[in-house]
């Protein structure tokens, strides 16, 4: 009896194991596409529906250099790159943004207004005292805001085309910028805390929110996660995180519970979600490809 006992739950364990894998993997998010490998350190990418575009901002060389190698890429829906080299001269670019149909680039310590109908650089505004510009994003009111990792602050851009320091908060290592339209607050994905040069910090960091108005902060949830890296809205008032050491991909509720949906390979970075198309694009800056993943 106890060698039958013995062989059910043997059974069962398998049985569990088999399923719950099975489980997981049935609800990965299909894989719809993938780029050629021809970026070079992609970290953001944006969706403009105006022109049916996907356009990739590539670091090329460091981070936190001014050498202007870094450029901006233009994809079409089907992963193809219809223009590698579509803005060029730039340094290491990153965190992207559209308003009124401008594309800003939060470009190391620069950030720099791009017109799309021409792909010519208008502007570049500088935040003083910025080390590292990652991401970017806007509110309703055509404000745009843009995080610097290393020094624990957010800037934003004014009307009289100033780009001065708005929030600071100790630890607060924004890596990515996301408008709650709901909440009118910037959720900010924190890297956690970063170490001197560029390699992967040893704190990692959840999810936060900045009110715009009051600039109060919350803790979306105590519990560290992961560097997090991109933050973009579920439509069901959760979003989807991007781990980028981890690399992983997220699901993460303002209570700050969270699954993970993907593993997508590390330097999983700045993603878009398009929701009428039901497509996450996902660039993976250590493979110098983009992927896109179909919304269940």
């Amino acid at each position: 009896m106890k060698n039958i006992n013995k062989i059910i739950a043997i059974s069962f364990l398998v049985t569990a194991f088999f399923s719950t894998n099975l489980f997981a993997k049935d609800h990965q998010l299909e894989l719809m596409w993938e780029s050629e490998k021809a970026f070079n350190l992609p970290e953001s990418a944006i969706f403009d529906e105006k022109t049916n575009m996907i356009y990739v901002s590539n670091i090329s060389n460091h981070p936190f250099k001014k050498d202007g190698s870094g450029f901006i890429s233009k994809v079409d829906l089907d992963g193809k790159i219809v223009e590698l080299n579509w803005v060029s001269e730039l340094n290491a670019p990153k965190g992207l943004t559209i308003v009124n149909d401008k594309l800003y680039a939060a470009d190391v310590d620069e950030l720099v207004e791009i017109e799309i109908s021409s792909g010519k650089i208008t502007n570049k505004y500088k935040a003083y005292g910025a080390v590292c510009l990652n991401d970017a994003t806007h509110d309703e009111y055509g404000n745009v805001y843009v995080g610097d990792t290393y020094n624990d602050t957010i800037y934003r851009l004014n009307q009289f085309g100033q780009l001065p320091s708005w929030f600071y908060s100790p630890q607060l290592a924004p890596n990515g910028l996301h408008y709650d339209t709901e909440n009118k607050s910037i959720v900010v994905g924190s890297w956690g805390a970063v170490m001197e040069g560029w390699g992967t910090p040893e704190l990692q960091g959840n999810l936060k929110s900045v009110n715009i108005h009051s600039k109060e902060i919350k803790n979306l949830g105590k519990k560290p996660i992961g560097n997090l890296d991109g933050v973009e809205s579920d439509g069901n008032g959760s979003f989807y995180v991007t781990d980028w050491s981890g690399g992983k991909l997220y699901l993460i509720k303002k209570n700050g519970k969270f699954k993970v949906l993907n593993e997508v390979g590390k330097g999983a970075a700045d993603h878009e979600v398009i929701l009428d198309k039901k497509m996450i694009i996902i660039p993976i800056m250590t493979e110098g490809k983009i992927i896109a993943l179909k919304i269940d």
